[in-house]
């Protein structure tokens, strides 16, 4: 609806503005994701000493969710999506749902429909307990394969 509200000022409808202005925010998204996968792409995780260490692998001898994921992202940069696999899986599922989401959201800013994502409690369990299962595995003996 377009009108005054009581301050006189004009009121428009969601998704009435430009279409480069909808495209600002999942720009800027992009933008950002791109910047750090270019500079984990420049700077190599796999050379000690560019990146801190996990604390929790280095207090314990346990591979967090995230442990390899640098250079998961590493290998991604460098059209290594096998060794990215084999770095943290579960970031490479990550970077494919990022990239579903993305696209979703700039299709949607494009048509002037809004975006939201809005998880119910049965989906965050489900990405909680899918992390605490990749962690369990990772971990255990016969989850080798999902070592770093």
């Amino acid at each position: 609806m377009h009108g005054v509200n009581a301050n006189s000022q004009r009121v428009t409808r969601p998704g009435t503005g430009s279409v480069l202005g909808r495209l600002a925010v999942p720009a800027g998204i992009l933008a950002a994701v791109v910047g750090a996968f270019a500079y984990v792409g420049a700077v190599d995780p796999n050379e000690p000493g560019h990146y801190p260490t996990c604390p929790l692998l280095q207090l314990t001898g346990i591979y967090c969710p995230g442990c390899g994921g640098l250079r998961s992202a590493h290998a991604v940069a460098h059209g290594d999506v096998l060794a990215a696999l084999q770095d943290n899986a579960l970031a490479v599922a990550g970077y494919g749902l990022f990239a579903v989401v993305w696209t979703v959201w700039v299709v949607r800013a494009v048509r002037g429909r809004p975006f939201r994502i809005d998880p119910g409690p049965v989906q965050l369990w489900a990405a909680g307990a899918l992390l605490l299962v990749f962690t369990v595995v990772r971990n255990l003996p016969f989850g080798g394969w999902l070592h770093p």
